[in-house]
C-alpha cells in the first residue's frame, strides 16, 4: 500500500471515529439542546459532497471516510430535527 494511501486511511479512520463520541450520545439520551442545527446542516451537506468528490476520484480513504461520517452526521440531524424543541430526558 502506498504511504500516501496509508496517511489517507489513518486520517479518515481517526476523523470519523472523532464522530463516535457525539453519535452515541445524543443516542443515548436524546439530548440535542447543545448542537447547532445550521451546523450540522451545512456540515452534513459538506460531507455529502467530500463523498461524492472522493467518488469522482476514486479515492477510497476518502469514500470511506465520508460515507461513515454521512451516516453518523445525518443521525445527528435526525435527532436534531425530530428532537430538537424537547427538553432532555
Amino acid at each position: 500500500m502506498p504511504l500516501s494511501d496509508l496517511i489517507g486511511y489513518l486520517a479518515a479512520t481517526l476523523t470519523t471515529c472523532s464522530f463516535l463520541p457525539q453519535a452515541l450520545h445524543t443516542f443515548r439520551t436524546r439530548d440535542v439542546s447543545g448542537i447547532s442545527l445550521g451546523m450540522y446542516s451545512v456540515f452534513t451537506s459538506g460531507v455529502a459532497l467530500w463523498l461524492a468528490y472522493g467518488v469522482v476520484l476514486q479515492a477510497w480513504p476518502i469514500v470511506i471516510a465520508n460515507a461513515i461520517t454521512l451516516v453518523l452526521a445525518s443521525a445527528i440531524l435526525g435527532m436534531k430535527l425530530r428532537f430538537g424543541d424537547r427538553p432532555a430526558c
